[in-house]
C-alpha cells in the first residue's frame, strides 16, 4: 500500500532525541488529519544507543516506523539515499533527528504542496547548533 508520507530521518549519535522526535511527529500528523504515512530511521553508524533507541520505537510502533542500520557512518548523504530508497510516500520530508528541524513546520510545507509547488525546501533562520557544529562550517 502506497503511503502519501515518508519521513526520511538520518540518525548519526541522536539517542537523546528520538522518542521525543517521534512523538512530536505523530502529533503533528494527527493534527493534520494524515494518517498515511512513514517514519525511516537509518541509523549512519552511530555508536550510541540510537540504534536500539529506533529499534525499540519500531518494535512498538511497526505500522509507522523502517528501521535502517548502515554498518558504519557513510555520511548524511548517503543515510538520506537509503532512506530514499525505502520510502514509500508519494510525498517525501527530510528532517534532522537533533530537533533543529520543528515537526510543528510540517503543515505548513503541506500547504505549500497544495498550492501545486513540486518541491518546498526551508531554512531556519535561528539554529541552536552547538560550536562544535557551526567552527567547521
Amino acid at each position: 500500500m502506497q503511503k502519501n508520507l515518508s519521513f526520511v530521518i538520518p540518525i548519526h549519535n541522536e539517542e537523546a532525541t528520538l522518542k521525543l522526535l517521534f512523538e512530536k511527529i505523530k502529533i503533528v500528523m494527527s493534527q493534520t488529519g494524515i494518517d498515511s504515512y512513514e517514519i525511516i530511521f537509518i541509523d549512519d553508524g552511530s555508536r550510541d544507543s540510537s540504534w536500539r533507541e529506533i529499534a525499540d520505537l519500531a518494535t512498538q510502533n511497526r505500522q509507522l516506523i523502517k528501521a535502517i542500520k548502515m554498518r558504519r557512518n557513510f555520511g548524511k548523504s548517503a543515510a538520506l539515499s537509503a532512506g530514499f530508497r525505502n520510502a514509500a510516500g508519494r510525498i517525501i520530508f527530510t528532517l534532522d533527528a537533533d530537533l533543529q528541524d520543528d515537526p510543528a513546520e510540517i503543515p505548513k510545507f503541506l500547504d505549500h504542496l497544495e498550492l501545486g509547488f513540486d518541491l518546498v525546501s526551508g531554512w531556519r533562520k535561528q539554529r541552536n547548533d552547538p560550536l562544535s557544529k557551526t567552527l567547521p562550517s
